[in-house]
C-alpha cells in the first residue's frame, strides 16, 4: 500500500518556470526527470486547476493564521472515490477535478503512472504515498470497484467491523504508520451509518541541497498581517539561487536533494498582501509570473516553522461544484448497485517542519461515505520578515508537492 499560519498545498501542478542554478556547476549531476505519457501530462494540468481552486476556497473559509492542506492527497482520495461515481455525480467529479475528455481508464492510468514515479524519483528525498479503503462488515461492494482501486491506486481494501471500538484505532494506526507518526488520531469517531472510508496518506522528508548554517540562526521580528511583531528564529543561507521579482512579489527557489524537488518562496511586494496573491493564483498567472527568473547570488533569511492543521474540506469542495456527491442525490452505484450513500465528510490533516537541515511534511485525507437517511555582482538580501507564500515542487514536470502561506512562523 506504500508506494488556519500556513496553507500548505500538496498537489500535482506542472510548473517549470524557474530556472536551475545548478546546471553550471560541474559537481552536480542532472536531476532525474519524470517521463510521463501524454494522458498523465493532462492529469497534472487538471490537478493544477483543481489545486489552485481548492487553495483559494480553503483559505477564504478559514481566518486562522496558519493553515495547511495537501491537494495531492485530496486528489488521490477523491480519485478512488471517483471510481464509484455514476450519473450526475460522475459529471460533477469530472468538472471539479477538470478531467475533461479523459476516460476513467486514462484517469486511473495517469494517477498510477505519476505515483509510481514520484516515490522513486530522488534517492536523497524520502517520499511515500499509501492508499486504503475500509468498508463495513457485510456491506456489498462491487468487485470491479475494489479491483480498480487495488490495481491503479495500490489500495489495500479491507472489510471490517465498524461497530468494534478497536476499528477506529486500526484505521488511525494505519494513517499514523504511513505518515511516519506525524498524523495521529485523525478519525475522531465512526458514525453508526458509515459504510466506507477511502484514505490517502503522504509523507515527505528531504534535506536542502544547500543547508542553512545552524550557527547563523538568529532571533528576529516577523511582522504579522495586523502590523504586530512576532519573535521568530531566522535561518540564513548564502549562494546562487533562482530568483524572480515583479511589481507583485519577489520569489526564490530552494532546491532539495539532487534538485529533483524544491521549495519556492513568494514574498509580497510593498503593500500587497498574501490574500492579493492568492486571489490571482490561477494557471494563467502562475505560468507567466516567472518569465524573468535569473540565477543570482543571494543571502536568504527564512524563519523556521513547524505546525499542523486539521479541518473539513466539505464546504470548499461543495463550493467548487461537488455538492451532488454530498447530497441525497449522490449516485455511487459503481460502489454498491443500490446506491443510497453519499460523502458525509472529507477530513484533512497535515504537518510540516521547516528547519536548517530540510523539510518534513505529511498529509492524510479521509473520504467518509455514509448511508443517505544569478552569479556575480552584489548579493541580494532577501529577508522573509512578513507573511509569505511557499511551494515545494518536482522540477522536471513542475508538479507542486506543497504550497502554503505563513502568517505566523511558529516553531516549538
Amino acid at each position: 500500500m506504500k508506494h488556519c499560519a500556513t496553507l500548505f498545498l500538496f498537489i500535482l501542478i506542472p510548473w517549470c518556470g524557474m530556472i536551475s542554478c545548478e546546471k553550471d556547476d560541474p559537481v552536480d549531476k542532472e536531476p532525474q526527470k519524470i517521463a510521463l505519457h501524454h494522458k498523465s501530462t493532462e492529469i497534472i494540468k487538471a490537478d493544477q486547476a483543481f489545486g489552485f481552486e481548492l487553495f483559494r476556497e480553503a483559505i477564504s473559509l478559514c481566518d486562522e493564521e496558519n493553515i495547511m492542506i495537501s491537494p495531492l492527497s485530496v486528489a488521490y482520495a477523491l480519485g478512488m472515490t471517483y471510481n464509484g461515481a455514476a450519473g450526475t455525480t460522475l459529471e460533477a467529479f469530472n468538472e471539479v477535478l477538470h478531467f475533461g475528455e479523459l476516460t476513467t481508464r486514462e484517469v486511473n492510468e495517469s494517477y498510477k503512472d505519476l505515483m509510481d514515479q514520484l516515490v522513486h524519483l530522488d534517492d536523497r528525498v524520502l517520499f511515500s504515498m499509501a492508499n486504503s479503503i475500509w468498508y463495513r462488515l457485510g456491506y456489498q461492494v462491487l468487485s470491479e470497484f475494489k479491483q480498480t482501486n487495488e490495481d491503479y491506486f495500490d489500495a489495500g481494501v479491507e472489510e471490517i467491523d465498524f461497530s468494534d471500538p478497536e476499528t477506529l484505532e486500526v484505521i488511525n494506526q494505519w494513517i499514523e504508520n504511513n505518515t511516519n507518526g506525524k498524523i495521529k488520531d485523525m478519525l475522531d469517531y465512526i458514525p453508526s451509518d458509515a459504510v466506507m472510508y477511502l484514505i490517502n496518506a503522504i509523507y515527505f522528508n528531504a534535506q536542502w541541497k544547500y543547508e542553512f548554517v545552524k550557527e547563523e540562526t538568529y532571533e528576529g521580528d516577523f511582522r504579522m498581517a495586523d502590523g504586530s511583531l512576532y519573535p521568530a528564529d531566522f535561518m540564513r543561507v548564502s549562494g546562487n539561487f533562482a530568483f524572480t521579482t515583479n511589481e507583485a512579489f519577489s520569489a526564490v527557489e530552494l532546491p532539495y536533494g539532487d534538485s529533483t524537488f524544491s521549495m519556492v518562496i513568494l514574498l509580497p511586494s510593498g503593500e500587497i498582501k498574501v490574500s492579493d496573491l492568492v486571489a490571482q493564483l490561477d494557471e494563467s498567472h502562475w505560468d507567466s509570473w516567472f518569465d524573468n527568473t535569473t540565477c543570482t547570488g543571494m543571502q536568504i533569511d527564512l524563519p523556521k516553522f513547524k505546525y499542523g492543521f486539521k479541518g473539513l474540506l466539505n464546504d470548499p469542495l461543495i463550493n467548487l461544484g461537488l455538492g451532488d456527491a454530498f447530497s441525497g442525490q449522490a449516485d455511487f452505484t459503481r460502489i454498491n448497485p443500490e446506491g443510497n450513500i453519499f460523502i458525509s465528510r472529507v477530513i484533512h490533516q497535515t504537518f510540516i517542519d521547516v528547519q536548517e537541515e530540510g523539510t518534513e511534511a505529511a498529509a492524510a485525507t479521509i473520504v467518509e461515505m455514509r448511508y443517505n437517511s544569478a552569479e556575480g555582482g552584489s548579493p541580494i538580501f532577501f529577508k522573509v520578515d512578513k507573511p509569505f507564500l511557499y511551494l515545494i515542487k518536482e522540477n522536471s514536470t513542475g508538479a507542486l508537492m506543497f504550497m502554503g502561506k505563513v502568517g505566523k512562523p511558529e516553531y516549538d
